[in-house]
């Protein structure tokens, strides 16, 4: 009897979850407001980073901003300033976990509890697999999915004695279905939408309802990360390069929104149901036709010129 009662409540909860979704989708959901929050951000000082370091000040946040690249991080710090909100900036490699924590603990003394936690730094080694030196393809898995566990540890108990906070993972499109030529930069994301979807169930497990999770999965973004990754030429045009603050925006109001997923574009949503639906050999009769099989050669090729050309002045 139980078992049926059960089996009855998670029917409800069933329904009412895929009403919710559909009316959301058509109505403008209620966004919440940050004011006053702290929100640190990992990678600040890149294109993406540095546009969510900006959305969230116009929402009022203050802002912690981490970044390996000191003066990139600076110049982002100071764009942000202009906007009327406390920014703090900090120089940290997310990859060497003690200096996670110990900056973690200097952001606490220094500038109190962060409440909006966005990881979104990111790498790609950008070589073919049997072509990547180990130390690169380490350091895709270490930023990309490894991180994510450092910075969660660093800044989640503070978030749980509260039960109040919202984690943001920058992951990608490519988390959720893959292509070629990218192994390490698919299985770093694939890693990051896994730790991501886990915590989230922990944390409704914990019945910590005032700690919210947005997964944040974007097409390729055009800030030059992927330069020269193409499609099939005739349905380019369907599926172009996200433009950066398209894509930013879009995911602010996914965050704002408590919303606990973001495929950017919606389209990208197909591809994700069509893998766990379709045959092996049918998806790959998709990807091919699409020209997603061979993508990223010309991504590959670039790498491998720019770098021939850098070891050509080195020498």
């Amino acid at each position: 009897m139980t078992v049926l009662v059960d089996l009855l409540l998670m029917l409800m909860d069933l329904t009412y979850s895929v009403l919710s979704a559909i009316i959301q989708t058509f109505l403008r959901p209620r966004l919440k407001c940050i004011d006053g929050e702290l929100c640190l951000i990992t990678g600040a000082g890149g294109a993406l980073g540095r546009l969510f370091a900006l959305e969230f000040a116009k929402e009022g946040a203050h802002l912690v901003l981490w970044d390996c690249n000191t003066a990139a991080n600076e110049d982002t710090a100071k764009l942000a300033r202009k906007l009327g909100v406390q920014v703090h900036t900090y120089t940290v490699d997310v990859t060497r976990r003690q200096s996670v924590y110990e900056t973690a603990a200097t952001v606490r003394a220094e500038v109190g509890d962060v409440s909006i936690l966005v990881n979104n730094a990111g790498v790609v080694a950008g070589r073919r697999l049997l072509d990547c030196p180990d130390e690169l393809l380490e350091r895709s898995l270490q930023v990309n999915c490894q991180a994510l566990f450092w910075m969660t540890k660093a800044f989640l108990p503070q978030m749980k004695s509260k039960n109040h906070g919202h984690i943001v993972t920058v992951a990608s499109a490519l988390g959720l279905f893959t292509t070629a030529c990218v192994e390490d930069y698919c299985a770093s994301k694939f890693g990051a939408v896994g730790f991501h979807e886990s915590l989230t169930q922990e944390l409704k497990a914990d019945d910590m309802e005032g700690i919210k999770t947005t997964l944040v999965c974007p097409y390729i973004v055009d800030t030059g990360m992927f330069e020269g990754c193409e499609i099939r030429k005739e349905v380019r045009s369907l599926i172009p390069p996200l433009q950066p603050l398209y894509t930013v925006q879009q995911s602010m109001k996914a965050i704002l929104a408590d919303q606990q997923m973001i495929c950017i574009p919606r389209l990208m949503y197909i591809p994700f149901l069509a893998r766990a639906l379709l045959p092996w050999e049918a998806n790959m009769a998709t990807y091919r036709f699409m020209g997603g099989d061979k993508c990223m050669l010309p991504f590959i090729k670039k790498v491998e010129m720019k770098n021939f050309n850098g070891h050509i002045k080195s020498s």
